[in-house]
């Protein structure tokens, strides 16, 4: 009887998955596989593998996403440490996740009112005597601003992670002797190291296939292959191609998640 109730309420998390994850790559990968005419072709692949432009705009996207990812992390890890010292730690987590509630769009018509070249930051420069500076539409601004809004998914795992970590074991470092970098590099790292990897998956996978920010920030001076999927799909009509980039996408973070994943450790011995 208890089988049968757990199988009744696993029916509609099956559903989910069928209908909203399997189903839309199942179509995707189809679709790549698919020319303008509706009939079955590699050309798709075979184009996007021989043309130097798509494989540029990959690099540049990987690139981006590294930096932004790099970005991130430096940012978040000392933050996260800050955040698990403070007393009402919670709250102070609450504020750093509170962007996150607030719409992308409008996030980034703010920082186009910040960066502008009479906004807010202009203005402060022009203040400090460093006169007036094109920030909007250059490949900075667009690191600064995708890189906010990536900030709270890499500082929640990394701060989950250390609020995790048993305080004996930084005691009993410092009871051997142990320097403070040495507590760092020998324990504390090692042992968050899970929630880095896990902010580095949330971070460097979504940042492969930001578009919207390219065009409001970067001008379009930043081509992602989410902006090259937009494109094809809204623009040139070319919904082959834009599956197949896609695909590409999907296989990039199955090789990110890989890299990143724990990997368990073989046990030998006897039992």
């Amino acid at each position: 009887m208890m089988k049968k109730q757990q199988a009744f309420f696993f029916v509609p998390y099956l559903l989910w998955i069928v209908l909203f994850v399997i189903a839309p790559l199942v179509l995707i990968i189809y679709q790549s596989f698919q020319n303008l005419s509706g009939h079955f072709t590699w050309a798709n692949y075979a184009s996007y593998l021989g043309s130097a432009t798509y494989l540029k705009m990959t690099a540049e996207s990987v690139w981006c996403a590294l930096v932004i990812t790099v970005v991130t992390l430096v940012i978040s890890y000392p933050t996260a440490v800050v955040l698990n010292r403070l007393p009402n730690k919670q709250f102070w987590l609450l504020l750093v996740i509170l962007p996150t509630w607030i719409n992308l769009l409008l996030k980034t018509y703010a920082f186009i009112g910040l960066f502008a070249h009479n906004g807010s930051v202009n203005h402060f420069l022009e203040f400090l005597g460093l006169g007036a500076h094109q920030l909007l539409f250059t490949d900075t601004s667009f690191i600064i601003v995708a890189s906010y809004i990536e900030l709270p998914f890499m500082v929640l795992p990394i701060f989950n992670s250390l609020a995790s970590l048993p305080s004996s074991l930084i005691n009993a470092a410092a009871d051997l002797g142990a320097s403070r970098w040495q507590t760092f590099t020998r324990v504390i790292w090692p042992l968050s190291l899970s929630g880095v990897k896990a902010g580095i998956q949330a971070v460097f996978i979504p940042s492969l296939s930001l578009f919207m920010i390219t065009r409001l920030i970067a001008g379009n001076r930043v081509i992602t292959l989410g902006t090259a999927i937009e494109e094809h799909f809204l623009t040139t009509q070319n919904w082959g191609m834009g599956s197949t980039i896609g695909v590409i996408l999907i296989l990039a973070m199955f090789i990110v998640m890989g890299l990143t994943g724990e990997k368990k450790k073989q046990q030998g011995g006897r039992h």
